[in-house]
């Protein structure tokens, strides 16, 4: 039987990619669309094979569905939580800037009305694994650079990837790192942001998609972590693998690799495998 999903902020890049991956996805089906700039009426499926209703309100679509995806803003993804769950529909959100307030109501939510909600920083296989590898190196090091560079409507610095990136890596360091500071600051934030000795760069440009690097340093050497999303497409695997265990794992998941090292439908083992290698 197949996994009906309506998706949330349709209209936005990533809503568009995930209408595309979730029409053309054996075992899903498109059922209903929301966005806040939608009138009522229906849109195109992309293999335009057909079309589904779509809403600007989101009541008006969950209508038989199982999972709704979202992917607009924290104030969207709470609005989600709290439309979806009386409704006994399952929740998958990529949305950013996810407080842990909206973390709390998600877990609430959850378990009262009894559905799964997965909540990730980053959709990216390759990405969860630099945050688990960023923990793992992070004890021999005593400097740290971080820089994450995004496109330019981007809405928060830095981005929850890179803010996952280094609270892992202060997870493998507890005492935190050392973050020099310049005798002459000649134009002041220079350095960018500071987090518990993490320096922290966020640069916005058009042309990008996400991309993250962490810089680790020591007498005499420095090791680098990085991963790039080139295209939005990167994200999809991850979105497929959070829609398909999201109907059969109830209460609050918080990041990708809660589902990475359990799954069964993960088309790309070599990651599963991965990292159950470095799990070990």
């Amino acid at each position: 039987m197949a996994i009906n999903v309506v998706v949330h902020g349709v209209m936005g890049k990533m809503g568009q990619q995930v209408l595309e991956t979730v029409t053309n996805t054996l075992g899903m089906e498109p059922v209903g669309a929301a966005d806040i700039t939608a009138t009522q009426g229906t849109i195109a499926l992309p293999d335009g094979l057909g079309d589904i209703p779509i809403s600007g309100s989101l009541d008006e679509v969950l209508e038989g569905a199982d999972v709704v995806v979202d992917f607009t803003s924290a104030e969207g993804a709470a609005s989600v939580l709290r439309a979806a769950a009386p409704r006994g529909v399952n929740v998958v959100i990529g949305s950013t800037g996810i407080t842990e307030a909206i973390y709390q109501e998600a877990e609430s939510l959850a378990n009262e009305h009894e559905i799964g909600a997965i909540i990730a920083p980053n959709f990216a296989m390759g990405a969860v694994l630099m945050i688990h590898l960023a923990k793992q190196a992070s004890r021999f090091f005593d400097y740290a650079d971080l820089t994450e560079m995004h496109h330019e409507a981007k809405i928060d610095s830095p981005s929850g990837t890179a803010l996952a990136i280094a609270n892992a890596a202060l997870e493998g360091k507890p005492g935190g790192f050392i973050a020099p500071q310049s005798e002459k600051e000649l134009i002041v934030g220079a350095r960018g942001a500071t987090h518990e000795g993490i320096s922290v760069h966020s640069a916005r440009m058009p042309g990008r998609v996400a991309h993250h690097e962490l810089v680790f340093g020591a007498l005499g050497q420095t090791f680098t972590i990085r991963h790039d999303s080139v295209n939005r497409e990167s994200f999809m695997p991850g979105v497929v693998l959070a829609i398909n265990e999201v109907v059969n794992r109830k209460g609050l998941t918080i990041g990708l690799d809660k589902i990475m090292a359990y799954d069964s439908h993960c088309a790309l083992s070599e990651y599963r495998i991965l990292f159950l290698d470095l799990a070990q």
